[in-house]
C-alpha cells in the first residue's frame, strides 16, 4: 500500500507549421510560454508540495518543466528523464516511481500520458490537452494503481 501523489503536466502548445527541424527540438510557442506561465502561477497557488519535477528531455517537455520549476519551486529541482519521451507507457511509470522518491510532477506527451493515466486508474478514457494538470493519488506502485482525483484543462487554469 502507498500513498503518493502524482502529477501530469502535458507540455504546452509548440511550433507546428514553421518548424522545419527535429521533432525533438520543437519549442513552445510564445503564446504556449505565456499560457503556461499563467497555469503555473495557478498550480502555485494549489500548493501541490512537489518534490520533484521529471521531464521529457524533448525542447517543449523541458521547457514547460522549467516554467513549472520557476513556480513550483520543488526540492530535488528538474530531471530529464528518456522515459518520458517517445513510448512512455505504465511499465515506465514504475520505473519512474521505483528510481525517484516523493510526489513527482511528470512533464511529457501524448499519447502516453492519456493511455497512462486511463490504465492506472481503471481504464477510462482521458483527454490530456496541452498543459493540462491531473493529480492521481496512488495506492500500488506494483503494479501501479491508483485513483484520478482531478484534470484540470489549461483554459480553467490560464484563464483563457
Amino acid at each position: 500500500m502507498t500513498d503518493r501523489r502524482l502529477y501530469l503536466v502535458r507540455h504546452g502548445l509548440a511550433v507546428r507549421s514553421a518548424w522545419d527541424g527535429p521533432d525533438e527540438k520543437r519549442p513552445l510557442t510564445p503564446a504556449g510560454v505565456e499560457r503556461l506561465e499563467r497555469s503555473a502561477t495557478f498550480m502555485a497557488g494549489l500548493r501541490l508540495d512537489v518534490d520533484l519535477i521529471v521531464t521529457s528531455p524533448l525542447v517543449r517537455a523541458a521547457q514547460t518543466a522549467e516554467i513549472l520549476v520557476a513556480a513550483l519551486a520543488p526540492a530535488g529541482g528538474v530531471v530529464a528523464d528518456e522515459r518520458l519521451a517517445w513510448g512512455f507507457d505504465t511499465e515506465a511509470l514504475a520505473g519512474l516511481l521505483a528510481d525517484h522518491a516523493g510526489r513527482l510532477l511528470l512533464t511529457g506527451h501524448e499519447p502516453g500520458f492519456s493511455t497512462v493515466a486511463g490504465a492506472v486508474t481503471g481504464g477510462s478514457h482521458l483527454a490530456c490537452k496541452k498543459g493540462s494538470l491531473l493529480r492521481i493519488d496512488l495506492w500500488s506502485e506494483a503494479p501501479v494503481r491508483g485513483e484520478l482525483v482531478w484534470l484540470i484543462p489549461p483554459k480553467a487554469m490560464a484563464g483563457n
